[in-house]
């Protein structure tokens, strides 16, 4: 999953349109609200799946924000889950974190359907300019 050889996924049965981002195009998904819990369970590497409800935070952007604001890219032949902040900070799911998550923490987490965590280390805030 994370660094491993992934098989390609099939596309997703939904419009899609192409935003700029990073000096390039990305291809997003455009997902009906009535679609969201679904693809989050299906979609979502970690357990436990949120409810759409719950409140995150982006560790690249460092803003909350709630799951059923996310976004779905298609990227590498793979569907991904993303942030709402995505195309201001580039975070994707392995960058969401519980609300009440401080940055500079560490956080494991099980990745569903393996034998294995994932650990997440935050470095802090990033540098400011003024």
């Amino acid at each position: 999953m994370f660094g491993m050889p992934r098989r390609s996924e099939s596309r997703l049965p939904y419009p899609s349109r192409m935003v700029p981002f990073r000096g390039g195009m990305v291809e997003e998904y455009i997902i009906p609200q009535e679609d969201k819990s679904r693809l989050l369970r299906r979609l979502y590497p970690f357990e436990p799946v949120p409810a759409l409800g719950d409140e995150m935070y982006d560790l690249h952007a460092e803003k909350r924000f709630v799951v059923k604001d996310f976004r779905v890219i298609r990227h590498a032949e793979a569907n991904l889950l993303v942030s709402p902040y995505f195309f201001e900070s580039g975070g994707s799911v392995i960058d969401w974190m519980p609300r009440d998550f401080r940055p500079g923490e560490c956080l494991s987490r099980r990745v569903r359907g393996e034998p294995v965590s994932m650990l997440t280390i935050s470095l802090g805030p990033k540098g400011r300019s003024h």
